[in-house]
């Protein structure tokens, strides 16, 4: 058999050692002088590159290749563990120059969160710069970033409602949410262990990223501790926020950290202010507070994330 994509594909990972799109394979490719190597290149040769890995991963057992990542496709060379690490490195250190901040993803959650079947909730973010100053150490990772609450005034009839109350059924929830702009292996375990320490209090916490690599390994290491700890994770989706993504659902408690609430409470006043308005609402019936802005519409969404730098 003469040099096949394959080959090509293989050779050009090995010299490149990331991972890389087909378009990437492709010029390394050239730049490597491996094009001339195939002994058939045809009408339109990424195209077939593309095809060959896409059949090999499908069809082949033993392939050799995985797909690293969604948005943008990516691939690599199973067992090339160092590499992967190289190139995780590199976008975290990319994310850090990126123009636009954490809470600039904030109004991409509440949107999503407002909007999907399972949340329903209103949000809240929460200024950790405007909480009490105490010993050096004694608030790390207690502030989430955004909190959250279902109301379910939609769903249930106010006779319904009273009948909760009467019946001590609680049928509000209460969520924690944990921003990031980016999770690769070299920093999930210190963000979910922030998420889960920030999220005790909540009937449901959550670790949010907007880049999340796909990389198997850490899918692994993510089911792991979501199975050991409970707290849920989601990729946003910049472009089309509704297909922003629940990775792994938290498992919900059936009982708050009021502790942990009462210190939240005393500690910051965005939080007090979050709490006092849930309260509000529920006596009234109806959502009359201030929450977290979101939009309905992708298309004000993403001229919202192009104004800032979120997607180019």
């Amino acid at each position: 058999m003469g040099y096949s994509f394959l080959d090509l594909a293989k050779e050009v990972l090995e010299h490149e050692n990331i991972p890389l799109s087909v378009e990437e394979l492709w010029e390394a490719a050239g730049r490597y002088g491996l094009l001339e190597k195939l002994s058939s290149s045809g009408k339109t040769p990424i195209r077939t590159l593309s095809a060959r890995i896409y059949v090999d991963l499908k069809n082949n057992q033993d392939t050799i290749f995985e797909q690293v990542s969604k948005r943008p496709v990516k691939f690599f060379l199973k067992g090339q563990t160092a590499g992967l690490q190289e190139y995780e490195d590199r976008q975290e250190r990319a994310g850090k120059k990126l123009k636009f901040a954490e809470r600039d993803l904030h109004i991409l959650l509440s949107s999503f969160v407002n909007s999907d079947e399972h949340f329903k909730c209103s949000t809240k973010t929460i200024y950790h710069e405007v909480s009490k100053r105490e010993k050096s150490g004694k608030n790390k990772w207690l502030h989430p970033d955004l909190v959250g609450v279902h109301f379910p005034f939609e769903s249930y009839t106010p006779n319904t409602l009273k009948l909760f109350d009467i019946l001590k059924v609680n049928p509000y929830k209460l969520y924690s949410f944990e921003m990031k702009i980016n999770i690769n292996l070299a920093n999930l375990r210190e963000y979910y262990f922030q998420a889960v320490s920030n999220s005790s209090w909540a009937h449901e916490g959550y670790l949010v990223a907007l880049h999340i690599t796909e990389n198997p390994e850490l899918m692994d290491e993510m089911r792991r501790l979501n199975n050991a700890f409970g707290i849920g994770v989601i990729r946003l989706d910049a472009e089309h926020f509704m297909q922003s993504e629940i990775l792994f659902s938290a498992k919900e408690k059936e009982s708050l950290d009021w502790d942990t609430i009462n210190r939240l409470v005393d500690s910051n006043p965005d939080f007090k202010k979050f709490l006092e308005d849930l309260m509000e609402d529920i006596k009234v019936g109806k959502i009359k507070s201030k929450y977290d802005e979101t939009y309905t519409e992708e298309e004000q969404m993403c001229q919202y994330a192009l104004k800032c730098g979120i997607l180019s």
